[in-house]
Formats: structure tokens, sequence, C-alpha cells
């Protein structure tokens, strides 16, 4: 081992978070997910989680986050201290000054609390990209642009707001900024601008470590970071045994086979045999956009998350546990729980 790993944290020694999009199930209501969301956020405030980020997505049955800020505030308010916010918002689909004063009013309800994750992508497909841009030719190249705009809002010195314009509430207001990604483009902003950023690693792994090495690489400290600060996003499912992990894990590979093949839908319950379900090929790419998944029991998810640690050095790590029972998903997060407090 070198010294810059023997350097390296480990897993009890760095926040883990958690990254949830309100999951509809078959059968299911977005309320009946509300309800749950904040459940698990109640639990998750108890277990020691340090954030609880929400994601917008867009014309999927299965995602109830579509207005994210709204449930922001829905789990703000059901909760005391854990701190919540975006995981993301999609910048392009919204004008800069209305997420500064959606933040701005969250921010001035539960101070010190909330986080502001943005993205570049549209959280969606085409036509529902189409219907929320409305024909602004916005298509993520104009990010920086816009990011600019917001940060002007919050603080005029950092970005160049409308001339005229300011954002009540918003203005002045202590809101970290984190910039998502899962590619380069953001990691290399996030680095020049001096902002922590967060990989999209539980669903586009390929990219992680050059992702990494860039943002780090390009790191220009700022009033907001003196160092890197790289938060890791990644799919756990714990259970008390390796099988039955494996068999919840497979609610989630069914949910990617149906976006490889076109489909969005709510999600399933597990099954036994997913080789039922889908051919080679398949189950080859599936397995592999997953690839950066850990399932199993306590002492597996440990053992992987130590080589994981080892090898991203991550200061944070968001999870995502999509599981179809409310109950196993919340046994998943506290055997989580239990490993990042040593136990």
């Amino acid at each position: 081992m070198t010294e810059d790993q023997k350097s390296i944290q480990g897993i009890t020694d760095v926040p883990f978070s958690i990254l949830d999009l309100a999951p509809v199930l078959v059968g299911g209501t977005p309320r009946d997910s509300f309800h749950r969301t904040l459940d698990l956020a109640q639990h998750a405030e108890k277990w020691g989680y340090h954030r609880f980020w929400l994601a917008e997505h867009h014309n999927m049955p299965g995602i109830a986050s579509s207005a994210t800020s709204v449930v922001i505030g829905y789990v703000a308010a059901g909760t005391t201290s854990i701190r919540v916010g975006s995981g993301g918002i999609m910048l392009p689909n919204h004008a800069p000054l209305v997420i500064a004063e959606q933040f701005g009013t969250l921010e001035s309800m539960y101070p010190g609390r909330i986080d502001l994750g943005l993205g570049r992508a549209p959280g969606s497909d085409q036509p529902a990209a189409r219907a929320l841009r409305r024909g602004l030719g916005r298509d993520g190249h104009d990010f920086p642009e816009l990011l600019s705009e917001l940060r002007g809002y919050m603080n005029p010195e950092l970005g160049t707001a409308v001339p005229g314009v300011r954002a009540f509430p918003g203005e002045g207001l202590d809101i970290p900024i984190w910039l998502l990604g899962s590619s380069g483009f953001s990691a290399e902003l996030a680095g020049q601008l001096g902002l922590p950023f967060a990989f999209a690693s539980h669903f586009a792994p390929d990219y992680l470590m050059p992702a990494l090495h860039l943002y780090r690489s390009q790191f220009r400290p700022s009033e907001t970071l003196a160092k890197p600060q790289a938060m890791v996003g990644i799919n756990i499912i714990a259970a008390d045994t390796d099988a039955e992990a494996q068999r919840l894990a497979t609610s989630h590979q069914q949910s990617f086979l149906n976006i490889i093949r076109g489909r969005t839908g709510m999600m399933n319950p597990p099954v036994d045999n997913m080789d039922a379900l889908w051919n080679e090929q398949e189950k080859a790419y599936v397995m592999r956009q997953l690839s950066f998944s850990v399932i199993g029991s306590k002492e597996t998810v440990r053992a992987r998350l130590q080589q994981l640690q080892q090898q991203t050095a991550a200061d944070e790590w968001i999870v995502s546990s999509p599981i179809y029972d409310h109950g196993a998903r919340l046994r998943s997060y506290e055997i989580l729980a239990d490993i990042v407090k040593g136990k």
C-alpha cells in the first residue's frame, strides 16, 4: 500500500447520504410514495445520515419527485436536522430566477438545512424536454450561463444576474450549490469554479474515475471551498443474507430493463429469476450500467465499500436503494448505517 493509499479515509470517516426518487410502486399512488419518502427521511435522520436529496424527473410514472422543490419542503417540514436538497434540479428546465426564489424560500423556512444540487440534463425523454423548455433551444450547452445567472441572484459578486432583477427571498442566503454530472462537463466546470461535485455512478459508472480525476486536477480554491469535495453516487441493496439482497435487487434490474426496451412504468416487485425476463444482450447491458452497485449482506457490503473507498477516495457517498418493499428498504439503510458506525 502506498503512502497516498494509507491517507485515504475509511468508510467510517466519511459522511453517507441518501438519494430518493419517491418511487411509485405497481398498485400504488404518488401519495403513498410521499408518505414512504418522509418515513425514510425520518429514519435516516435517526440513523445519522448527512443529507436527504430528491431528484427531478419528468414523464416517468414510477417517479413522484417531479416537483422537486415541493417535495423537499415536505421532507424538511417533517424532519428537524438532516440536510435536505436536490440531487438534482435540472437547471436548463427552469428560469434561474425561479430556482433562486424557490430555494431562497426553502432556506428561509428551514435555515442551514437546504442544498441545491444542479444538473444540465433534461431528467426526462425528448418529448418531455421539449414540453419543459418550450422551444427555447436549451440543450444543456448554456448551463454555465444559467448557473452564473443563478449564482448572481444569490450573491451578486459571484455571478451575472439580469440587470435590475433580484431574488427575494434568495439574495444573500448561504445555500450550498453542488454540480452533478455523469460525464466530464460538470466535473471540469465544478473544479474551475471551486464548487463541490457529485458524480452519478449509480447509473453511469464507466466515467467515474476519469471524472473524479478531471474535477480534482481542475480544482481552483474559491470562497466556497478550499479543496475539492467529491460525492459519489452508488446503489446499495443490503439485506440479512446475500441471497435476499440479490433477490431484492431484481426490482431495480427490471426498471433498467424497461428503460432499454423504451418503456416507463412503476417499480415491480422482485422476482426469483431474471433470466426468464431478459435475453443475454439485455442482461449484459443492464449489469454493466449497474456495475457500481453493492448488493449483499452486511459483511459483503462492508468489504465492497472499503474497496471502493480506497479506489475513489470519495469525500462523501450518496446512496440509492431502489427496493420495492418499504420495510426491506428501511432495513437496507439501517444495515448500512451500522456499517458506517463500525458495528
